[in-house]
């Protein structure tokens, strides 16, 4: 079974990027431990661009909802600033996109994994 990545596509003001890094920043090793999990990166747009890629790749379709349902709506429920009042997004809009990986590659010497 071919892995899934989910790509979420953030807008966040060049005000907010430093938050919106922080904060993923603190929330690593929350989806590193979700079962079917196999790789994320926060991509930072360079130039022309106030979109960040949040990517995702899972086992399978199965996994990435389970994490969703359990461990990333749990973390995101809590989400207050340190002062207890609830943190406004960083992002001002979002949306999700869905691949299947269809075709792997590495670095030589390493081992693909569709």
């Amino acid at each position: 079974m071919p892995s899934v990545v989910k790509i979420n596509v953030l807008t966040v003001p060049a005000e907010q990027r430093e938050v919106l890094e922080k904060r993923f920043a603190a929330r690593a090793g929350l989806v590193e431990s979700a079962d079917g999990f196999e790789w994320f990166e926060l991509l930072r747009p360079l130039e022309g661009s106030d979109r960040y890629l949040v990517y995702t790749r899972w086992r399978s379709e199965e996994d990435f909802r389970a994490w969703m349902e359990g461990s990333m709506k749990a973390a995101h429920r809590g989400d207050a600033g340190g002062d207890g009042e609830q943190r406004r997004p960083a992002a001002t809009d979002s949306e999700v996109w869905t691949f299947e990986v269809v075709q792997p590659a590495g670095p030589e010497g390493t081992a693909a994994q569709a």
